[in-house]
């Protein structure tokens, strides 16, 4: 139909889908996504797909390594707080931090945003930390969608995922249930707080149960607790990469604790004749753990089994590399220390309170 074409019945407007709205908010867009352009990338913004021409040069046998993933009930924070410009992080950080765990280095990233209402300033606002969160994983934003779903979603409610694709040579690639041995020692690197699981507990302890308002002012956090909930998933990608590449480190299995926690995500790393043990007393907890526990009387096993409890991140190494890798991290600016060691067992994880 020619634009200057006045329809004269019903129109996709007046059921609740603006497509001016949304070519709009592909317009805001471009100035955060051009700040994820990697040389690879072809083509541009608003084509029917994304292009990415792989640097076959670069690697001896590429294996391309895939992850997906949403925010999960984060979201009803943002949507409390009506703030909307670090969820996009938060998507990014779930899939680009679970491809690193092979050893891959991301390469490009798509997004899908679904809502009831497009409002162009609040959908750009998300991107913009879908772009930020690329630019920290070094990764190119080559497309997405957003789809106006009128009747489907609360008012000023939406949902977002991820798709995250990075690259790999085969004889590089991590695996952890081939690799790691009795004896290796494990490093946790430090998160940012929560991230982006278990927010379910989050809000039952907070919400229901302690009768908390989004803006209540918690003083054990010099802030807001809607501040504290909305901090981002930290992104490992640049201060891990160095390490995975230096060829003289063994690094023989790395763990992203998302929900599970430590109890269900580290054994799908492990070699069935392995377990670890966790010695709590070498890390720093964040305070906003300690509170959640307190204020719904959270068991131990239970805290470690739903939150990431200050680490988000832990790599198995050899334990003659150790030393090394906490340097060069510490390097990188990341807050990290030796936090357990594997050996003989059945894929058991012992932690040490």
């Amino acid at each position: 139909m020619s634009n200057n074409i006045k329809p004269t019945g019903l129109t996709y407007r007046d059921a609740g889908v603006d497509i001016d709205a949304g070519n709009r908010a592909v317009e805001m867009m471009k100035k955060h996504i051009s700040l994820t352009n990697r040389p690879e990338v072809l083509g541009s913004i608003g084509g029917f797909g994304g292009l990415f021409s792989l640097n076959i040069n670069k690697y001896k046998n590429p294996v391309l390594v895939s992850g997906t993933d949403g925010v999960g009930t984060k979201l009803k924070i943002a949507f409390l707080m009506d703030k909307h410009d670090t969820i996009g992080q938060d998507v990014v950080a779930m899939c680009v931090n679970d491809i690193l765990t092979l050893g891959a280095e991301p390469l490009f990233f798509l997004d899908y945003l679904a809502l009831g209402k497009l409002e162009e300033e609040k959908v750009a606002s998300i991107v913009s930390g879908v772009a930020e969160g690329c630019v920290k994983a070094g990764c190119a934003l080559i497309g997405g969608e957003t789809a106006e779903m009128a009747g489907f979603y609360s008012d000023g409610e939406y949902d977002i995922a991820g798709f995250a694709v990075g690259v790999v040579d085969k004889d590089k690639i991590i695996e952890g249930s081939k690799n790691i041995k009795e004896g290796d020692v494990l490093i946790g690197i430090s998160s940012s707080g929560i991230h982006s699981n278990g927010y379910s507990l989050v809000r039952k302890i907070c919400f229901d149960h302690k009768k908390f308002k989004i803006n209540t002012y918690i003083d054990e956090l010099s802030g807001t607790l809607g501040e504290e909930l909305l901090i981002p998933t930290k992104i490992y990608i640049k201060s891990c990469l160095p390490i995975l590449e230096d060829p003289t480190l063994n690094i023989h299995g790395i763990v992203h604790i998302t929900g599970g926690g430590f109890y269900d995500n580290i054994p799908r790393i492990l070699p069935e004749n392995c377990s670890v043990t966790i010695d709590t007393s070498s890390f720093k907890t964040p305070t906003i753990f300690s509170l959640l526990e307190e204020w719904g009387q959270v068991s131990k096993t239970e805290m470690y089994r739903t939150f990431n409890m200050g680490i988000g991140l832990i790599l198995a190494v050899d334990k003659n590399d150790a030393d090394k890798i906490v340097k060069k991290l510490t390097e990188q600016g990341e807050t990290c220390s030796v936090i357990g060691q594997v050996h003989k067992g059945n894929q058991d994880v012992t932690i040490n309170f």
